[in-house]
């Protein structure tokens, strides 16, 4: 399932991240890339001892853990500690690759599978030319470039690129999450339910119907679910 998610950072936590961001140290994208995407990635990363990251992290994960679309769409039982990356001048590509199944936590003490990838922009539309999140799913390849706050999750099985960015800077923060639900099908099917559901409660509220099937959904994932 691919979806877009807007406005994840207000306009003051954007502000906040830009600042910290201009002030942070940058590594080669290559620290965090396997074999494969190793031959493809061209792009700049925030350094993991950096003093600004942990105070980036806390305050993408406080976003993300107030926001219940991002919730019912992932269903996250873990998410690995965010990243920050940015593409201009000579590093300014990511050439198509596919996420690697498992990735370690940052502190070492162990690995997160990788269900759900997320890319949280950083930089608005007009900052930037190229830059494009394409991504390849069973219905096509889809370009995605959103603006500043916003943020777009795929399945991470997808195979994906970033495309060369031609002028100015694109900031932007990438995320794996492990869903409670591994397999992506029931994850949409909960997903869709809970939509139907929100809007069911909106138009007639309450009903011993729309209780009854909020039971279904809940018992589908008690079923379905991991952890």
């Amino acid at each position: 399932m691919l979806l877009t998610i807007d406005d994840v950072l207000t306009q003051e936590e954007l502000a906040i991240a830009r600042s910290m961001l201009a002030r942070s140290a940058w590594v080669s994208g290559l620290v965090t890339a396997g074999t494969q995407a190793a031959q493809v990635k061209n792009n700049q990363q925030v350094q993991e001892n950096d003093p600004q990251i942990v105070n980036l992290r806390r305050l993408v994960l406080g976003a993300l853990n107030r926001n219940a679309l991002f919730f019912t769409a992932t269903l996250p039982e873990k998410i690995v500690p965010p990243f920050f990356n940015r593409y201009s001048g000579e590093t300014n590509h990511y050439g198509f690759h596919v996420d690697n199944a498992m990735r370690l936590l940052p502190d070492g003490s162990g690995y997160v599978r990788t269900d759900v990838s997320a890319t949280l922009f950083l930089s608005d539309p007009q900052e930037y030319d190229g830059g494009e999140l394409v991504i390849n799913d069973t219905f096509g390849q889809h370009g995605v470039k959103l603006q500043a706050g916003s943020m777009v999750i795929y399945p991470s099985s997808s195979i994906h690129q970033v495309t060369p960015v031609t002028r100015g800077e694109r900031l932007a923060c990438f995320i794996f999450i492990q869903s409670m639900v591994r397999n992506p099908d029931q994850r949409r099917l909960l997903y869709e339910m809970d939509m139907a559901l929100l809007q069911l409660r909106q138009n007639i509220g309450e009903t011993p119907a729309v209780v009854s099937l909020t039971g279904t959904y809940h018992n589908l994932l008690r079923q379905w679910a991991d952890s």
